[in-house]
């Protein structure tokens, strides 16, 4: 993602629906630094989030990627994916994470890769059993000042 991709990435990130697990919309200033983070994951790994465009409309349906995960004090390649709200519901997750998974294992040479997903996201977790990933437990999250309990599922090579 780029500077040009500030304004897509506003309408998901602000969007209270689509950060409901995050439970609250980003300001601009945390969008700004959403961008920064998926900028320096790919100066420093190669990879992160990358914008998910429909292609037969050339616009931003969301954002699907890998990034480092910490559970626990343990590093782990993580999936993850964030749709526009027009883009429920159309399979763009699913395929996306899809195409993820198989760079992770094939180009990254990955031997897992986790999610980690809130319950009550019952959308996320459909897209990683879609995935052939497997629940494996769960574990608390530190996020703005707040313990969020987070279900761990892996995928396997």
């Amino acid at each position: 993602m780029s500077e040009r991709d500030f304004p897509a990435l506003c309408r998901m990130l602000q969007d209270p629906q689509v950060m409901y697990a995050w439970e609250h919309a980003f300001s601009d200033d945390e969008v700004r630094a959403w961008l920064d983070r998926r900028q320096g994951g790919y100066a420093s790994r190669g990879y992160d989030y990358f914008l998910a465009v429909d292609p037969s409309t050339g616009e931003a349906v969301g954002q699907i990627g890998l990034l480092d995960e910490e559970i626990d004090g343990r590093h782990f390649v993580g999936l993850g994916y964030i749709l526009c709200r027009d883009a429920w519901g159309r399979g763009y997750a699913t395929e996306g994470a899809r195409t993820m998974l198989q760079y992770a294992f094939e180009a990254l040479g990955a031997e897992e890769v986790v999610a980690t997903i809130r319950p009550e996201n019952t959308a996320s977790r459909r897209v990683a059993q879609r995935l052939g990933m497997a629940l494996e437990g769960e574990y608390v999250k530190r996020y703005r000042g707040r313990d969020m309990v987070h279900l761990i599922y892996r995928a396997r090579r």
